[in-house]
């Protein structure tokens, strides 16, 4: 949906970005990398609005700092 700006399952083309964002006490759609809200990496939704089928999506430029956290 991101890329194609289609629904995979119903090939509905109304798709609303919903924009990851950081709240208070680490509230919102994000995944912590460090010790303050500021190093949380924001996690986008693409949400069709014809059947409600819905895709998460990460920023390129984030994905170094999920590897250094997260890969053992």
């Amino acid at each position: 949906m991101k890329n194609k700006g289609i629904c995979p399952k119903c090939a509905g083309m109304d798709i609303l970005l919903i924009p990851g964002r950081v709240g208070a006490y680490g509230s919102g759609n994000n995944i912590p990398v460090g010790w303050s809200n500021f190093s949380a990496v924001r996690v986008n939704r693409y949400l069709c609005c014809r059947c409600g089928y819905s895709e998460e999506w990460i920023d390129k430029e984030d994905i170094p700092a999920l590897v250094a956290k997260y890969r053992k």
